[in-house]
């Protein structure tokens, strides 16, 4: 079975928690590139719906 996608307040949420257990020093330092590899991923996922968000309020008002 596939992989549910995290909503976009998910992954923001997701986002914002590991930016805090880096902020707090709490992500060892063998895990680093792994969670910001995961950040940068959910980001760009978040930038992808605000962007599909925005085309089709656009088509809607056109």
């Amino acid at each position: 079975m596939a992989k549910k996608e995290p909503t976009y307040e998910e992954a923001m949420t997701q986002v914002e928690e590991i930016l805090g257990r880096i902020q707090r020093e709490e992500i060892a330092i063998d895990d680093l590139a792994r969670e910001v590899a995961r950040a940068t991923a959910l980001i760009a996922a978040c930038k992808a719906r605000l962007l599909k968000a925005e085309e089709e309020v656009n088509k809607i008002l056109e």
